[in-house]
């Protein structure tokens, strides 16, 4: 019988940076470049074209998309720019004469279009077809899964609407369709993704759809509910904290989604949060954060704060360092306020001298560096449903608690990895912990998942 070679497939390199919801994006196109035939190069010697999706957010974060681009053109030449430094298309252009292509984000038809021209696909029958769940760039134990695009937030830090559009929330059953094939392929963990979890669905005023069924509707509360029928774990990111945040409770107390919110407080001086332009009240927070612990003791609430925006005075700061004191939250982040290009906050009065927001972070994160050791110093000798993230070579293993989002978070750290692989869901008895993991060791006959 005579053996049919296929054609050698073009390939394509990709530099993917920034947030989750841009994972998730390059996901999608390396999905379609895939189902069109394309294979997937590791480095740049050995790609046809690279791709790099940028993240244009703050000045680091540009200075970081510029330095991977140069990189990539001196590596390899053939270079097609997408994600969010692609809104200035003209500048790139000029500072990269030898890119192929510039793209916004989201603009995936054309980022697709460009690397067809640049790196033309031979036609063939036997080319691999591209899996059911699409490509991922995470481990196959955990998949972003993103509701919504866009925000209709104008925080004065802030150019994601400008860059990415306001709220476009996908219909429930596009959502939960994606999620059920990520779980028959695997998936045991989804972490849901947006700008603002919490006004999912708001922009098609909660629309249905057809669901296993019956109508779901375009709505947080709902959408988890189904999310969590899945059985599998279920995480909120980017939750703003409205009131209708309280009907998930429910839905943590019982087990059907994680008790883990992820909520950008940004600040606690009710003047700065009136700077930034964020819908918040730092009293009333506080009180809800006490009811949600009342009817869910363990929950886990971790948030990114910003220090030093123009206007932060030494009262605004002692304000918040002692909101932090009475919040007690398990995972925090801190940024230093960095001028935004096309942000509003640009143009404020009495910008803060780098030194001073220099001393105010590491303030900031040695207070809760302590709140975050006293909390896991407390579940020495608890016993946790733990996910295995990864197994090394030797002997150990690393995974994460309920209370840790990949990459953010912290870990647990395991001893022992004898019979344990990515992905196991394990019962583990906590015998450390440090200031932002713990140290335990894994339970016989534990594996639960």
């Amino acid at each position: 019988m005579a053996t049919v070679l296929s054609p050698k497939q073009s390939k394509v390199g990709l530099v993917s940076l920034g947030c989750p919801k841009a994972l998730v994006d390059s996901e999608r196109i390396l999905t379609q470049l895939r189902a069109d035939g394309y294979a997937l190069s590791a480095t740049y010697a050995d790609a046809d074209v690279v791709l790099v999706n940028t993240c244009g957010f703050l000045d680091s974060a540009r200075e970081e998309s510029l330095d991977a681009i140069s990189e990539a053109i001196a590596e390899n030449g053939k270079v097609i720019v997408t994600g969010c430094l692609g809104v200035e298309a003209a500048a790139l252009q000029k500072r990269f004469p030898k890119l192929l292509a510039v793209t916004g984000p989201q603009q995936y038809e054309q980022v697709v279009r460009a690397v067809h021209s640049a790196a033309p696909q031979v036609p063939h029958p036997f080319v691999d077809l591209v899996p059911d769940i699409g490509i991922k760039l995470t481990p196959n134990h955990y998949s972003y899964i993103k509701i919504s695009e866009g925000c209709n937030h104008r925080c004065s830090f802030c150019i994601i609407p400008s860059l990415r559009g306001d709220l476009q929330s996908r219909p429930a059953n596009a959502v939960l369709h994606e999620a059920e094939k990520l779980v028959a392929a695997g998936t045991k963990e989804l972490l849901v993704i947006s700008q603002d979890t919490s006004a999912y669905g708001v922009d098609i005023k909660h629309a249905t759809s057809p669901w296993r069924g019956y109508d779901v509707r375009s709505h947080m509360t709902d959408l988890c509910a189904a999310l969590g029928s899945l059985g599998v774990w279920v995480r909120l990111h980017y939750v703003y904290p409205y009131p209708h945040v309280d009907a998930v409770m429910p839905l943590m107390a019982d087990g059907k989604i994680l008790p883990y919110l992820d909520i950008p407080f940004q600040h606690a001086s009710p003047s700065v949060l009136k700077a930034m332009k964020r819908p918040a009240n730092e009293l009333k927070v506080l009180e809800r954060i006490a009811g949600w612990r009342r009817l869910v003791p363990d929950i886990t609430i971790r948030s990114t704060f910003i220090v030093g925006f123009p206007g932060e005075t030494d009262e605004d700061f002692d304000y918040l360092l002692d909101w932090l004191e009475e919040a007690q939250l398990d995972r925090v982040g801190c940024f230093k306020f960095e001028p935004v290009k096309g942000a509003a906050a640009n143009a404020l009065e009495n910008q803060v001298d780098e030194a001073v927001k220099q001393d105010r972070l590491d303030c900031f994160m040695a207070k809760q560096a302590a709140i975050s050791a006293a909390k896991l110093n407390r579940k020495i000798g608890q016993t946790l449903e733990v996910i295995i993230d990864e197994v090394d070579n030797e002997g150990g293993a690393t995974g994460r608690s309920k209370a840790d989002a990949p990459e953010i978070d912290g870990a647990v750290q395991l001893r022992d990895s004898s019979g344990l692989k990515a992905g196991d869901i394990v019962k583990v008895l906590v015998e450390d912990a440090d200031e932002h993991d713990l140290y335990g060791v894994v339970c016989s006959a534990s594996t639960i998942g």
